[in-house]
């Protein structure tokens, strides 16, 4: 399977892969990348690094850019908004590397974002979801595309499952202080009112926060039939074990953040039957899926990759760039990425999902509604809810509007 990846990459990318003299000293295309790899959200943050190194790995198996080696340019922004803009105008004014590719908090991203676009730089957001971070600036002078699915669809997603798959009405919502936090609340409440509802409880919180039990008692006093928690990792690892300790009956629900390993491993299990969104789940019985997962844990050797869906749509995001940087003959001016990418000449078939013109001049979000599924924890593995959802995944998925 590699293999036949190596070799549709090479024909795809066109001719001259190996053009570049033994004699000649190429010098390396360098690409940014910018993601916590120490701190609390380390777990997807290296999960990211994992899955950009993997593609760099392949891209330069087959001789990189027109025989120009990839070199990854990695900055931890150590999940705080101030780190993450220093590495912003390190990357862009410093190292003026080619491209970034990166950003797994939306309150570092925010932060972050304006140094991109004030020097037309290109960024791929990979990882973090805050609806605000395509908002930012208006889609056709933009310079900030992403290739994750926006807090706004998940909240959407997770409100329809609850309230018109289940007929649940009434809501609880937990949601922790931060940028992100904020925007899934005002999320969550905004697809509520759509259908005349609103949430029967509320609770905000402070990142490590120790109980949440007094809350979650609060909810089902409030008479809340399900929950659901917009936070990270470690702040939904403390609801699930709440939920649990309240002995809370209902569902809970949570964005993607409550897939990561560290999650279930944190909770103790308490976890076990969570649901949230993914855009990627890991199965087996998809050749290309199962053979990227092969390959992901060969490139991690014995560190741990504990969100798949951080790995996994940073490795396409890699690729997917480098399908613009052929496009445009090796031109990596922001400007020039950018039309490449509006006007993608072929379909990206990824790990993630085929991609065919995920962006345009109007909209930088390479996600839509049916392009996502919902994940549960079953026995300490991800699994999806809804058995027909893993026949549809192996279906090419495109984008609606």
């Amino acid at each position: 399977m590699r293999t036949r990846l190596l070799l549709s990459l090479a024909l795809t990318l066109g001719p001259g892969l190996h053009g570049v003299s033994h004699a000649q000293t190429p010098q390396p295309l360098r690409v940014g990348f910018v993601c916590p790899l120490s701190g609390g959200s380390a777990d997807f943050g290296r999960s990211a690094q994992i899955g950009a190194e993997l593609a760099v790995h392949e891209i330069n198996e087959v001789g990189g850019y027109m025989g120009r080696p990839l070199e990854l340019v990695s900055r931890d922004d150590k999940a705080t908004p101030d780190e993450g803009r220093r590495a912003a105008e390190d990357l862009v004014l410093k190292e003026k590397v080619a491209f970034t590719v990166g950003y797994c908090n939306t309150g570092v991203a925010l932060k972050s974002i304006d140094v991109f676009q004030q020097h037309q730089h290109l960024l791929m957001v990979a990882v973090a979801t805050g609806s605000a971070i395509t908002a930012q600036f208006p889609a056709p002078e933009s310079f900030i595309f992403r290739l994750s699915p926006r807090d706004t669809l998940q909240a959407d997603f997770l409100v329809r499952d609850a309230t018109r798959r289940r007929g649940l009405r009434r809501i609880a919502v937990f949601a922790d202080r931060t940028a992100y936090g904020e925007g899934g609340l005002t999320d969550v409440k905004r697809f509520l009112a759509e259908q005349n509802l609103q949430p029967a409880y509320v609770a905000r919180f402070d990142l490590g926060v120790g109980s949440l039990v007094e809350e979650v008692k609060a909810a089902q006093a409030a008479g809340a039939d399900a929950i659901i928690g917009y936070s990270v990792g470690p702040e939904l690892a403390t609801l699930a074990v709440a939920r649990q300790q309240a002995r809370f009956a209902g569902p809970l629900y949570g964005p993607w953040p409550m897939s990561f390993r560290t999650v279930w491993d944190k909770s103790g299990g308490a976890v076990e039957g969570g649901m949230m969104v993914q855009s990627i789940v890991p199965d087996l019985s998809n050749e290309r899926r199962s053979s990227f997962i092969a390959r992901l844990k060969r490139q991690a050797g014995n560190a741990p990759v504990s969100s798949l869906m951080a790995a996994a749509q940073t490795y396409d995001a890699v690729h997917l760039m480098m399908r613009a940087v052929f496009q445009t003959r090796g031109d990596t001016r922001g400007p020039a990425l950018k039309a490449a990418l509006e006007n993608l000449a072929q379909p990206y078939a990824g790990v993630v999902t085929t991609h065919d013109q995920p962006f345009s001049a109007q909209d930088h979000d390479a996600f839509t509604l049916n392009m996502i599924w919902l994940a549960t924890w079953r026995g300490g593995a991800l699994q999806y809810v809804y058995a027909d959802d893993a026949k549809k995944a192996a279906v090419i998925r495109r984008k609606t509007h």
